[in-house]
């Protein structure tokens, strides 16, 4: 065998000497190679942090009688003002006389504030202060973006919401609609003491899960479909069509419910049909149904459809949820403070007890489950139920109606 001095060179590597003379010259180059890269190479544009909405996006291209005729203009409540925030802007209403009663309120998943305005006027006109809002991603709220839609983002926003008034909102009535329910509950676990009562109505949170269709599940499970294909098929299926669908009896899972509220069958608001989507979406609105002010949400807000989707896998709408256990405690503690003579006052939830209104109708949360699993939940001395006759469309189209059961549970308590 040869010695390993007569191997070629190739194979033994080059002597010390010669390594260390090449290694300084690589890197060499290749430093130089670096900075003129880093001179050279274009500046990134900073990260966006929200995706904003139509309120700078759509608005400033259109004449002042178009903006007036869209389904959701900007000034469709009164007390408009849009508040900046590190998370993009938010579009707030606040009206009332301004020594009244605080009612703040939660709308829903798919549709604006304006859904809530026709409940908002019924609590001014018996001299409260109301607050509404467009959730992150709807109406004239920006759309944050690589933040999860979950309870952490939204109770951070009405947060934000509280804090851009004139007015001291530390403490007031809360009521939450559909995914805003769930959502006050969140909130109401971690402040209780700045919510004098709350109210859910056709409340999510309880849901229970054998109501997510498989489609639904396929759908809104991230990772299982390419997001980009999930976005498209999601956008199709929330956009109302011009012409309604026919109505069908069966359960349908919140996902789509929320924009397709199949309800049963009937051809009224309280036996269903076509209720939500023609209902008008305001009293000062009759002409504009609640189904023309999503589609002009889908086809204009850009980052409607990714909060949607965000919302329906982090937010709380299914059951089982910790907060309902949490709040129950809560809720117990007040009670035991108020039969207690020697124990002082504790701030908020009045009474121990929580409000839900619920539709006889509801294909969405359905009426004697959620009575069911509420007072498992809460007990059966943490909650009071309402029945009034109607489907999932109820605070929009019974707003008298609503107030009116609202405002006896506060006399009450």
């Amino acid at each position: 065998m040869a010695p390993l001095t007569n191997l070629p060179s190739v194979l033994l590597g080059p002597r010390p000497g010669t390594y260390r003379a090449a290694v300084v010259a690589v890197t060499v180059v290749a430093a130089a190679w670096l900075s003129v890269g880093l001179v050279m190479r274009p500046r990134r544009g900073k990260k966006q942090l929200f995706t904003p909405s139509p309120r700078t996006t759509i608005l400033p291209t259109l004449g002042e009688q178009e903006a007036a005729e869209l389904p959701y203009p900007l000034d469709a409540l009164p007390g408009g003002r849009d508040v900046v925030t590190p998370y993009g802007s938010i579009r707030v209403y606040e009206w009332g006389p301004e020594d009244g009663e605080r009612v703040l309120l939660v709308h829903g998943a798919s549709t604006p504030s304006v859904a809530l305005g026709n409940l908002g006027h019924e609590f001014a006109s018996s001299g409260r202060r109301v607050m509404v809002f467009d959730l992150f991603g709807r109406g004239y709220s920006d759309a944050p973006d690589n933040l999860n839609y979950d309870a952490r983002l939204y109770m951070t926003q009405i947060l934000l919401v509280l804090a851009s008034s004139k007015l001291p909102w530390t403490e007031f009535n809360l009521v939450g609609y559909s995914l805003g329910g769930g959502l006050c509950v969140s909130f109401t676990r971690y402040f209780p003491h700045l919510v004098s009562s709350l109210t859910l109505l056709a409340s999510g949170g309880l849901i229970r899960r054998y109501h997510i269709g498989w489609q639904s599940r396929l759908l809104y499970s991230s990772g299982l479909l390419p997001e980009s294909l999930v976005r498209m098929v999601v956008r199709r299926s929330i956009r109302p069509k011009d012409e309604q669908s026919p109505p069908t009896t069966r359960n349908v899972d919140i996902a789509s419910a929320e924009t397709k509220k199949y309800l049963p069958n009937g051809d009224s608001d309280a036996n269903g049909g076509k209720g939500f989507d023609i209902a008008a979406i305001s009293k000062f609105r009759p002409g504009v149904a609640v189904s023309s002010v999503v589609r002009w949400q889908v086809d204009h807000h850009e980052g409607f459809v990714g909060a949607f989707l965000s919302t329906i896998r982090n937010s709380p709408i299914y059951a089982p949820q910790e907060d309902w256990r949490v709040l129950n405690m809560i809720l117990e503690a007040r009670r035991r403070f108020m039969d207690s003579k020697d124990a002082g006052p504790i701030p908020g939830l009045r009474a121990g007890k929580v409000l839900m209104v619920l539709g006889e109708d509801d294909t969405v949360i359905v009426k004697d489950e959620t009575i069911e699993d509420a007072t498992l939940a809460l007990g059966s001395d943490g909650v009071e139920f309402a029945i009034l006759p109607g489907g999932h469309e109820l605070p929009i189209t019974m707003s008298s109606a609503v107030a009116d059961t609202i405002q006896g549970f506060w006399r009450k308590y």
